[in-house]
């Protein structure tokens, strides 16, 4: 009997267009895969992927869109034939080995609807069956692609002058022109001189000569001879944009200089070789003393996250997470329907209930069995993360691209997402928890009149003291210096401890100055910490490997609470508003944010929105403001602030007004996003039925976040610890404390998809980079 959904929808079925994507690996609601003995069901009208097994996410998205025709895939691995010994492999070999040389694949076609199958080689579906096994998937096919940084030209390459042609003797290309060495030779494609390049990871020696002679001359593009292949690819660095480059004319670029591409050999690695050399060394032992390798865990809780290509940062901080409370509640509801979307890839509230699953249920947490394989020890296989890497990272700079990422970073742009989305009933804002209250205490050395400042935050900076060791004999030729370890209590004792700072008093007229001291208005239920470790090399500030003392057991921080204001304090007198116009940033607060790498204006925007008193909090203000749509205007002390007067802006109201939304309604979207008319629109999509303030109210006090109460006493339950100089390069795991069953508490460390008991859990201090402290 003939389907009569394919009789009614078969002719306007089509494949899939360059720019839809193709969800054919994993279901968008759950991480069933087409490794699952019912496979995956992929939708032959939009692509969307559904898990064919006792979940059903394909008959719910069937159901819900009348998509009742779908292809389902299933692949079993093959058995692993090994003659020979295997010969050493690196990530850039990994596209030698296809799909077709792991899997076999069945393909068949069928009717949700009318739970029948079809003939996949319908003329009707053929097509289509082609297409969708053709395209790119949604996550990368390739995974050596993901080691490669995504280049660009620039306008220095594409507006370049070569000098007058000529060609460049061999013997010329032997040396730098500056001094005698003869690898990591750097040729200006300007005017033909030939410099080394700087020294590099790996032992690669170089004078930086290349460099010199940009900066004389001004010219900016230079190839690096060894890296030259016939195939025109090499490594283009562009001294003025001071990045890589790609040069879609380098053959015609060289010819300039008598440098034949059919001619060259490439004799060095590249830049993205010796990064990705780099960065596998950074990685962190799975052994013991002894040799034996650390012992995988399986279970709930328990599930590792696939490198996805440099996505290290994302899988600790994600794992971190999701073992706190509050992202459990929030987003592990296996009795729940799923959230009602047609694209559950683009929905974030999906994407963090399949992560949730994923990492939670121990669905997934099985040993990743290869037939024939000959090891000892078998790690899982890890889920790939790819819809939620993509969706947080859609429209952001950094976190779009396939590069490392600081992992705090993502921490807090993470938090940001999170909490603009939709919380309703007993769907709370799992980021609450982790909200304090720190407040800044300011105090006139002449008068001794105060004031007092509050700012929110979700996280605090240490400044972890730096102190050399002497070297010894002990130390090998090279070997980086190492430094003094010190004490969690040491740094917090820094962070809270009063300075002076150079500002002259309103109140008195004193040019002595005054004491500032931070201190916690309130503590969270979840401290995050993040710690700075880094010095200045060279003039290039590098991360350094300092053993942080944290206690294992609980440990009180009640003296740094604050008291508040006493009853013998005078407060200083509220700025006028003439003296607000004529705001001077903090000199050094000033000089710290921009030692960081933050641009001028919003280092000033950031000091003046939190009472130009302290650079971390600055700081903790930047990264949560980091896209608001005037982050980089200069600062504009001639009104009333954005969050205050922007949201009764008439101009902003009426627009909304025209989208459609109600005046009320649009007014407080504008208070609650500062006056962002972007953001204003995402948060009214979000809170449709949130219309509970009326146009003329003024918005209404909230509690303070966080709690007062003492005592106040911290366990440190898990860590992101780094290995490498740069927090963009090098590898990042997570140990979190776990309750394993019949073992009580135990480290586990979480290396990318490899979950296994930590051994030695002290090594990790030196490396931790961020830290997640419970309220007992």
């Amino acid at each position: 009997m003939a389907c009569p959904h394919l009789e009614s929808l078969g002719t306007g079925l089509s494949p899939p267009k360059p720019f839809q994507s193709v969800y054919r690996e994993d279901c968008t609601q759950c991480f069933d895969s087409i490794d699952e003995s019912a496979g995956l069901d992929v939708c032959l009208q939009c692509f969307n992927g559904g898990c064919a097994g006792d979940r059903g996410h394909n008959k719910l998205h069937a159901g819900l869109w009348q998509h009742p025709l779908a292809l389902n895939i299933r692949r079993t691995r093959k058995a692993v034939v090994r003659d020979e010994p295997p010969a050493k492999m690196s990530k850039l070999a990994i596209a030698a080995e296809t799909d077709e040389d792991r899997y076999d694949t069945a393909l068949a076609a069928k009717c949700l609807e009318c739970n029948t199958h079809l003939d996949a080689a319908d003329p009707r579906l053929a097509h289509v069956i082609d297409g969708i096994l053709k395209a790119n998937t949604f996550a990368r096919k390739e995974e050596v692609k993901a080691w490669e940084q995504e280049l660009t030209s620039c306008e220095h390459i594409l507006l370049m002058q070569q000098h007058s042609p000529r060609k460049i003797e061999q013997g010329e290309l032997g040396h730098c022109t500056a001094c005698d060495l003869r690898e990591n030779l750097w040729l200006c494609l300007d005017c033909g001189n030939l410099g080394c390049g700087r020294k590099q990871m790996g032992g690669v020696d170089g004078n930086s000569h290349a460099l010199s002679h940009s900066n004389e001359s001004g010219h900016g593009v230079a190839v690096k001879l060894g890296s030259i292949t016939p195939e025109g690819t090499a490594d283009v660095y562009c001294y003025r944009c001071d990045d890589e480059r790609i040069d879609e004319n380098l053959g015609q670029h060289l010819a300039h200089w008598g440098i034949m591409l059919a001619e060259r050999q490439k004799t060095e690695k590249s830049l993205t070789e010796m990064q990705i050399e780099q960065n596998l060394k950074w990685d962190f032992s799975m052994t013991t003393e002894d040799g034996k390798e650390l012992k995988p865990l399986l279970g709930p809780g328990l599930t590792g996250l696939m490198n996805l290509g440099n996505s290290c940062y994302l899988a600790s901080i994600v794992q971190c997470l999701f073992d706190m409370p509050s992202f459990r509640d929030r987003y592990y509801r296996p009795s729940d329907s799923p959230p009602v979307t047609q694209e559950p890839a683009a929905d974030l509230e999906t994407q963090l209930r399949k992560v949730a699953d994923g990492l939670i249920s121990g669905r997934y947490s099985r040993p990743d069995d290869i037939p024939g394989a000959e090891s000892s020890v078998t790690h899982q296989k890890g889920l790939a993360p790819a819809m939620l890497k993509h969706l947080i990272g859609r429209g952001h700079e950094e976190f779009s691209t396939m590069r490392q990422q600081d992992a705090f970073e993502l921490l807090q742009h993470l938090f940001k997402l999170i909490t603009r989305s939709q919380h309703q009933g007993d769907l709370k804002d799992p980021t609450v928890p982790f909200r304090f209250v720190l407040e800044q205490r300011l105090q006139c050395v002449g008068c001794h009149k105060v004031r007092y400042s509050t700012n929110e935050q979700d996280s605090i900076f240490i400044d972890v003291p730096l102190e050399k060791l002497p070297r010894s004999e002990e130390y090998a030729d090279g070997a980086a210096d190492k430094y003094k370890p010190v004490t969690l209590k040491e740094c917090l004792d820094n962070l809270t401890a009063a300075e002076k700072v150079d500002l002259t008093c309103s109140a008195c007229g004193s040019k002595q100055g005054f004491t500032k001291q931070s201190l916690f208005k309130t503590f969270p239920d979840v401290l995050v910490v993040n710690a700075r470790k880094m010095a200045v090399v060279n003039w290039v500030p590098i991360k350094v490997d300092v053993p942080v003392i944290v206690p294992d057991e609980q440990f009180s921080l009640d003296e740094y609470l604050s008291k508040g204001q006493q009853p013998s304090e005078e407060l200083l007198p509220e700025e006028p508003q003439a003296q607000a116009a004529a705001f001077v940033p903090d000199a050094t607060a000033i000089a710290q944010l921009e030692a960081m790498g933050f641009p001028r204006n919003r280092c000033e925007k950031a000091l003046h929105a939190t009472g130009n008193l302290d650079a971390n909090a600055a700081m903790e203000w930047l990264f949560a403001h980091m896209e608001d749509a005037d982050i980089d205007a200069p600062l504009d002390l001639g009104g009333q602030g954005a969050a205050s007067g922007a949201g009764a802006d008439p101009e902003k109201i009426e627009m909304l007004g025209a989208m459609g939304f109600e005046a009320a309604h649009a007014k407080k979207a504008l208070r609650e996003t500062g006056g962002d008319v972007e953001r204003a629109v995402e948060w009214l999509f979000n809170h449709p039925d949130d219309k509970d303030m009326a146009s003329d109210e003024e918005p209404k006090a909230k509690d303070p976040a966080g709690s007062a109460t003492l005592p106040a006493n911290f366990q440190l339950q898990s860590i992101v610890c780094h290995k490498g100089t740069s927090i963009h390069a090098g590898h990042y795991v997570a140990f979190i404390r776990k309750q394993l069953e019949g073992e009580g508490s135990r480290w586990v460390l979480f290396n990318d998809e490899k979950v296994v008991e930590a051994y030695d859990v002290d090594e990790m201090r030196k490396f931790a980079y961020v830290y997640f402290f419970k309220r007992a």
